[in-house]
């Protein structure tokens, strides 16, 4: 009796010492970080929104959300792709380094300025894979905008602007599709078969297994939905077929969505069946606004791409992990693109800098619960011609281009309608006073200028596309005045 009590006290604590073991190494301490950013996939083009057209099915996204925390005022510090990408990469208004354009960022900016993998302790392994857009390789082989020249161990991906032909992998050099490079070998002359969406998955799928016992950073930014309008002819001949009703531009994108959303599938999958999803840190969101050009659809919200009304701004935003927080939840804060840099850090432990601080804020009080509160004032500028703007204090919003100033309350107004900027006077000037002053200590900080500086034009792929509830209530707006 006395021999068979020493064994169960010694089988307790072997059983004890097994459970304490599998609870460090199941440790949230140091989470796999996953960041899955999609290009120009409209507000309402994820079935999780419920305005979202009757084509759109998004299931494996939608399961995201469904298990994660969905923001549902969620932002993007730029209306079109590199800014938001510069902004993220830096945790900061990518203004402060002189990017408020896709030329801007296109172009890249100072190289010896930390980003993203910079600040990761030593043993986390990251990549890169698909669209990156800061920067060239106009100065092959030295590749000072490259991602493995940004701290980066790994990549897959291509460094051209905007997009990417989505059926001839290996561009050329100059063409209007560069090659894509595997860490800093141009794959140019190697013959790919395939559509790029799916081997921009099976890179982040290949990666997860050979990295799944160490920690790691996953940044995959699709280059899906962003034009070329291209996808395989027998998933656009699928959503004609069932949805005789739509274009053919808008078929297109609806297989082109389909092809992105099993990407998601496989990644979260790869993750789940690795065992390493309860410790992972995984935040989805899109580059911008859905794009007009490609007929995206951004549901109630007013505007597209390149345009700073919410259509061009807004995100679906869904943060997972479930060793940390509890999901099927929807949070209502504001957040910005640039906030997913400080939550990695706050994540892992690790302090902000101190020099150079970022001007983005941690998620996890307002994922833990602690806290409601987060970004008092957000700030959007694309100068340009148009020297367009915006800033949101509260459920206030200020919207200026070409000198025309709005107000809108989003609270009352999501859709911004209603300009109530004559009944909000003292409200609109001290937006645009904080505005001002923003500006002067951005642009400062980026050059030492008082302005900011000169950009180039939009392509015709980027720029604003209305709807004709739009251009009818333009018409009438014009009417009136005249």
């Amino acid at each position: 009796m006395k021999r068979h009590s020493i064994l169960q006290a010694i089988s307790a604590l072997i059983g004890s010492v097994i459970a304490s073991l599998t609870a460090f190494s199941a440790s949230p301490d140091r989470p796999n970080i996953v960041v899955i950013l999609t290009d120009d996939q409209g507000y309402a083009d994820i079935s999780f929104n419920p305005d979202h057209p009757k084509e759109v099915s998004t299931p494996h996204m939608d399961a995201l959300a469904k298990e994660g925390i969905f923001f549902s005022q969620a932002y993007t510090s730029g209306p079109v792709c590199s800014p938001t990408r510069a902004g993220m990469m830096l945790g900061q208004y990518q203004q402060r380094v002189g990017v408020y354009t896709a030329g801007d960022g296109g172009n890249g900016f100072d190289p010896n300025l930390p980003i993203f993998p910079s600040y990761l302790p030593d043993e986390y392994t990251s990549i890169a894979i698909g669209k990156w857009h800061l920067g060239l390789d106009d100065d092959y082989p030295e590749l000072k905008w490259h991602a493995m020249s940004r701290g980066f161990d790994e990549c897959y991906k291509f460094m051209g602007r905007g997009g990417h032909d989505y059926f001839k992998l290996a561009g050329v050099s100059g063409d209007d599709y560069q090659p894509i490079y595997r860490n800093k070998t141009r794959l140019k002359d190697i013959e790919y078969e395939g559509y790029l969406t799916t081997r921009l998955t099976e890179e982040a799928v290949a990666f997860i297994d050979r990295e799944k016992d160490d920690p790691f950073f996953l940044y995959l930014a699709y280059n899906a939905v962003h034009a070329p309008a291209q996808a395989p002819r027998e998933d656009i001949d699928h959503y004609r077929n069932k949805y005789p009703g739509i274009s053919e531009k808008r078929a297109i994108l609806m297989a082109m969505l389909y092809h992105l959303d099993e990407g998601v599938g496989a990644v979260v999958n790869k993750l789940k069946d690795e065992k390493v999803w309860e410790n992972t840190l995984l935040i989805f969101l899109t580059d911008n606004g859905g794009s007009g050009v490609m007929e995206a659809n951004n549901g109630k919200l007013r505007g597209f791409k390149q345009v700073l009304y919410e259509g061009g701004i807004r995100t679906p935003w869904v943060v997972s992990w479930p060793a940390k927080f509890k999901g099927g939840r929807i949070i209502d804060t504001p957040v910005i693109s640039f906030d997913i840099l400080p939550t990695t850090l706050d994540a892992l432990g690790i302090e902000e800098p101190t020099q150079n601080p970022f001007d983005g804020k941690s998620l996890l009080p307002l994922l833990s619960g602690t806290s409601d509160e987060h970004h008092s004032i957000l700030h959007w500028d694309i100068a340009g011609p148009r020297e367009e703007w915006a800033v949101r204090q509260g459920d206030w919003k200020a919207f200026s281009s070409r000198g025309k100033r709005e107000l809108f309350n989003l609270a009352e107004d999501p859709s911004e309608t209603t300009n109530v900027i004559k009944e909000n006077p003292a409200k609109a000037k001290e937006l645009l006073e904080l505005h001002a002053a923003w500006k002067r200590d951005v642009v400062t900080s980026a050059n030492g200028s008082k302005s900011p500086p000169k950009t180039e034009k939009a392509t015709d792929a980027d720029k604003p596309k209305l709807s004709k509830e739009e251009r009818a209530k333009r018409k009438a707006e014009r009417a009136k005045k005249q």
